[in-house]
């Protein structure tokens, strides 16, 4: 930690001043982060946060701060991680992208081909592409995915085999919110030699290799002053900050919206601890820093070298989108957002960085994604959630990251 570059915010709560150190650095050019960073205490209700980015390889700005758990008042910590959601789908399909680049599969050949069981019930057609970009009409199971059936992978297997698509597969798009994690494991641990799932293969091949501190599978011997709780939003204010057709879906247990996220409750179901252990859910279940986000997604925003990537992968995930038959307008979402081999593109109606750049937001405010033509990587966490499709703490951020290193804002040129 840098000293010179610790500071201390001052906000007014009611008659009581609320104190929020924010430590870390931000190296000179970068200040503007930094500011953006303690004006998000100041003035959007941060209660604790922490944001990375590397820039050319390079780590340029580390910052953390304000309160790890509200209950006790502890301080958010440099090693301090948090649940960050949906952000775990990036996190997955930089585990996907790695083992396409090791020639274990080609993102168009038919899913089936890996995993004959899959093809049962109409899915024998499904492409890797299509399944990782959210248009196999898979967005929600038919068996619900408890704890017990998630920590059975073999069981797992056989349920996820006999889903069978809501429409015709390639022809609407529709988030797989959960379910996109279990397949992309699945398909992982039969190409994979070592059978790996997803969250051991992460772990092994990116997280260790790169000194990450983010876990698919959170192991027992984490403790809990470590780990952020997250802390709910007033519903309320969903009203006023989502879309209408959104806030509605969200309030109706059976709206596709509904049942696309169900399973996202497992990672935080644990009355003893902050959040589970040794459960897989790698489309919302990962736990980390934003150092760890913004170093993995650096990687590969600068060639994948330190990985042994190949420049056909990474033309891949820099390539634009492809849509389904109609178009990008999701049919759980009910807004138009751009998918690709396992991640968020930027697309007119969310650019949030130049268009070869691809990541993941997740429910909150949390974000990572990797910018190649800025050679970006960048990382948000939060543990006050947010109520926004497009979080204005992490916007704020990101901008002022933006026109720190002399490119045009995506999201505001």
């Amino acid at each position: 930690m840098t000293r010179s570059a610790t500071g201390t915010t001052r906000r007014r709560e009611g008659t009581r001043a609320a104190s929020h150190a924010v430590a870390g650095f931000a190296r000179p050019g970068f200040e503007a982060v930094r500011e953006a960073f303690v004006e998000n205490f100041e003035r959007r209700e941060e209660l604790g946060a922490a944001c990375c980015v590397y820039h050319r390889g390079e780590k340029v700005v580390d910052l953390w701060g304000g309160i790890r758990d509200r209950a006790t008042g502890e301080p958010w910590e440099e090693d301090t991680m948090a649940l960050v959601h949906s952000t775990t789908k990036g996190m997955a399909g930089l585990a996907m992208a790695l083992a396409h680049s090791r020639g274990l599969f080609d993102y168009d050949e038919r899913v089936s081909t890996y995993w004959p069981e899959f093809a049962q019930a109409g899915k024998k057609e499904i492409t890797v592409r299509q399944l990782l970009s959210h248009q196999a009409g898979l967005f929600a199971l038919d068996e619900r995915p408890v704890r017990s059936l998630v920590a059975d992978p073999d069981r797992l297997a056989d349920v996820l085999a006999r889903q069978r698509p809501a429409w015709p597969p390639g022809t609407r798009q529709a988030y797989h919110g959960i379910t996109l994690g279990f397949y992309e494991s699945e398909l992982l641990r039969r190409v994979d030699p070592q059978h790996r799932t997803l969250g051991r293969f992460f772990q092994e091949e990116i997280a260790t290799p790169l000194g990450l501190e983010f876990y698919i599978r959170l192991p027992e011997e984490i403790p809990d002053s470590r780990l952020a709780p997250l802390h709910r939003p007033n519903m309320a204010a969903l009203f006023f900050t989502m879309p209408v057709s959104l806030t509605l879906a969200a309030m109706n247990p059976r709206s596709r919206f509904r049942r696309c996220l169900l399973g996202s409750e497992l990672p935080e179901e644990n009355a003893e601890r902050v959040y589970a252990r040794n459960l897989e859910v790698p489309a919302g279940g990962g736990v980390g820093t934003a150092r760890a986000l913004a170093r993995a997604y650096s990687v590969f925003a600068t060639g994948g070298r330190e990985l042994g990537l190949r420049e056909e992968t990474l033309r891949q995930l820099m390539a634009p989108a492809v849509p389904p038959v109609h178009g990008f307008r999701d049919a759980c979402l009910k807004v138009e957002i751009q998918f690709s081999l396992g991640f968020a593109k930027p697309g007119p109606k969310n650019p949030f960085a130049h268009p070869s750049a691809f990541g993941a937001p997740g429910t909150g405010g949390s974000f990572g994604f990797a910018d190649p033509h800025a050679k970006v990587g960048y990382g948000y966490i939060p543990n006050q959630m947010g109520t926004h499709l497009e979080d204005p703490r992490e916007a704020a951020l990101r901008g002022a990251m933006y026109r720190s290193i002399g490119e045009t804002d995506p999201d505001h040129p």
